[in-house]
């Protein structure tokens, strides 16, 4: 969404960051291909691609080969990575945004 700043430039932001809509996009479907998570949050699929490279690293996600398709486990355990946030579970932002948190099976 943009804004306008007092000098009249705009400037687009948003509350959460790509790695945020990325896990969530995974977490409502969970086979999703990544160039429609990409798609979905409007980044490139190479872009996308780091980023579950850095959530997989993360241990917020887990990616399991499934035919010629990628299936993705989120782990709702993960705290986020702020110091101002870091008491609290990623499960908390799933809940918010999805009908269901993802479950873990780990």
């Amino acid at each position: 969404m943009a804004t306008t700043a007092r000098n009249g430039s705009t400037r687009n932001w948003t509350f959460l960051t790509n790695h945020a809509h990325v896990l969530l996009a995974i977490a409502r479907n969970p086979t999703a291909r990544l160039r429609d998570v990409a798609d979905e949050v409007g980044v490139t699929e190479r872009a996308a691609q780091a980023i579950v490279a850095d959530l997989e690293v993360g241990g917020y996600l887990r990616r399991t080969r499934v035919g010629r398709r990628n299936e993705y486990t989120v782990n709702p355990r993960g705290h986020f990575r702020h110091p101002a946030e870091a008491d609290r579970q990623v499960g908390d932002l799933l809940a918010l945004f999805t009908s269901s948190p993802a479950e873990s099976t780990s």
